[in-house]
């Protein structure tokens, strides 16, 4: 499927400009555009949970990011917090799993990696907080919880640092895993966190998951805050599905659900 035919075959969409949504579904003046990135974003595997199918949600769920990226390649594809369930000894399968997967990927820890900042490195062999340059857009990645399973804001030294460090790049994406507004049932509220995010011109969107039940986008300070959904666990929306973010050159941000198979939700930011 050309990239044309691939677009037309999204249903609906959501427009999301200037702290606004609205439903269009003439998604034509993004058909002869090549975004700068294009990547998936999934949350909540939940691997290991007793009396679910969290293989064969795990396996659905990659079987058709996989498809997907066959029609429109991906540049990455980040899975956003609660990758095990509450036992770290699934690490090296889902490490295992992850590696066979045709593009890069990174992994944010969640509230359920009950992991250590060691654990968790000698794990997924990446830090617990982590950069990545891709020409001028930055990615962050940062844990949202410890061994305990606290729920807690991302390590706002570090953030500060990377800010200032990344001053310049055009673009910045936060990918944590627990919203730090309280929007949620189980979100928290960080005023540090929220002031500090106020203040970074550059911020272009912020990626949760932790929230099974919530697809949709929330603002706050102009600030788009993302949210995918869920892969497995025995709560949430009706549906099993992850997001598709595609940045173009101007700037703009151009996401939908896969739920898992339909495009939903789609919005431009």
């Amino acid at each position: 499927m050309n990239r044309r035919k691939f677009l037309q075959s999204i249903s609906t969409a959501v427009i999301v400009l200037n702290s606004k949504s609205v439903f269009a579904t003439d998604l034509s003046a993004f058909e002869n555009k090549k975004p700068v990135l294009r990547f998936a974003i999934a949350s909540d595997i939940h691997f290991g949970q007793p009396k679910t199918p969290y293989q064969e949600m795990l396996d659905t769920a990659l079987s058709h990011i996989k498809s997907v990226h066959g029609q429109d390649p991906f540049a990455f594809c980040v899975f956003n917090g609660d990758l095990v369930h509450d036992d770290i000894s699934h690490i090296p399968t889902l490490k295992s799993t992850f590696d066979q997967l045709p593009f890069k990927y990174f992994v944010t820890q969640g509230n359920h990696d009950t992991a250590t900042k060691e654990e968790w490195e000698n794990g997924w062999q990446s830090p617990l907080n982590v950069d990545h340059v891709i020409g001028n857009n930055v990615l962050l990645f940062a844990t949202t919880s410890n061994k305990q399973g606290k729920y807690l804001p991302p390590d706002l030294d570090w953030l500060s640092k990377k800010f200032e460090e990344h001053q310049h790049a055009k673009n910045i994406l936060l990918f944590i895993h627990i919203p730090p507004i309280k929007w949620t049932a189980n979100g928290i509220d960080s005023p540090a966190f929220q002031e500090l995010i106020k203040k970074q011109k550059n911020v272009k969107a912020v990626f949760h998951g932790h929230e099974h039940d919530q697809d949709g986008i929330k603002w706050k300070d102009n600030i788009p805050y993302i949210f995918d959904s869920h892969v497995g666990g025995n709560w949430g929306t009706p549906y099993r599905g992850y997001r598709i973010v595609e940045l173009y050159k101007n700037g703009t941000i151009l996401t939908y659900i896969m739920n898992p198979t339909e495009k939903i939700n789609i919005a431009e930011v």
